[in-house]
């Protein structure tokens, strides 16, 4: 595998910003995905890490070897994948429209990875997994799959855990029935969409984000959505996510090309 540290300037945000790709390398000439297109899984970090952390922290790397994946995980900084109200001095803030637009775009001509849905995956953790989901509800032509892991997923309570943040985020407005609540976006993929993703999600019962998780799974339980739900002893830390994730990469709906 490579792993690619790379810069670039986007012209959403007008400032220069990181994203990390791991990427296959080829192999024997019998091997599967020997040059690309790849598939590609990307994936979010939460909101006290940046675009290195699933890296620093867990062996993602290895766990994708052999697989013909790519990994890109790029920095959002504090902003929960929206375009934030009070964005300061980070351009405003669109990070809803980099994350969702501009970096799928850009990682396409970067790098050889496919555009197709069946082969565009996107998971995350704490944040990164209210992202994941975000983006893959909101655009269920674009990802075959999304997995989260001890998501932040009722994003509404962030109002009362952390106020100045949701300040941030959303100003005075409430955001529920919004593009930026997952339970709206759930029910309206659900009973809309013509194609649905397949949603993977975990969580601990020692977490502090347990009670929201088992609330997102009671509505994914009457949405008619293809989902798996897994929960068991852990908490909000890299213990718990380094063994998640190779749960979702054994998921993870990678039929050989």
């Amino acid at each position: 595998m490579a792993y690619i540290q790379c810069r670039f300037f986007s012209e959403v945000l007008g400032l220069n910003t990181s994203m990390s790709v791991i990427l296959p390398e080829p192999g024997p000439a019998d091997s599967p995905q020997q040059s690309g297109p790849y598939r590609v899984l990307y994936l979010l970090h939460g909101l006290s890490d940046d675009d290195t952390a699933w890296v620093r922290q867990t062996a993602i790397e290895r766990y994708v070897a052999g697989l013909g994946i790519a990994v890109v995980m790029p920095q959002v900084f504090h902003s929960f994948y929206t375009n934030m109200t009070n964005g300061g001095m980070v351009s405003g803030g669109r990070f809803w429209t980099f994350i969702s637009e501009e970096v799928p775009r850009i990682a396409q001509s970067f790098f050889p990875i496919s555009a197709a849905r069946e082969d565009n995956f996107v998971a995350g953790l704490s944040m990164g997994g209210y992202g994941a989901f975000k983006l893959a509800l909101s655009h269920p032509e674009r990802y075959a799959a999304a997995a989260s892991l001890s998501g932040a997923l009722d994003i509404r309570t962030i109002k009362q855990r952390m106020p100045e943040l949701y300040t941030q985020l959303f100003g005075d407005k409430d955001i529920t029935g919004t593009g930026d609540d997952l339970f709206h976006l759930l029910e309206r993929t659900s009973s809309t969409a013509s194609v649905k993703p397949k949603l993977y999600q975990a969580c601990g019962t020692e977490d502090f984000l347990y009670v929201e998780n088992v609330a997102f799974r009671n509505a994914l339980s009457t949405s008619g959505m293809d989902y798996i739900y897994e929960e068991g002893p852990g908490e909000h830390n890299w213990d718990y996510w380094d063994a998640r994730i190779r749960d979702v990469l054994k998921w993870l709906p990678m039929n050989n090309k």
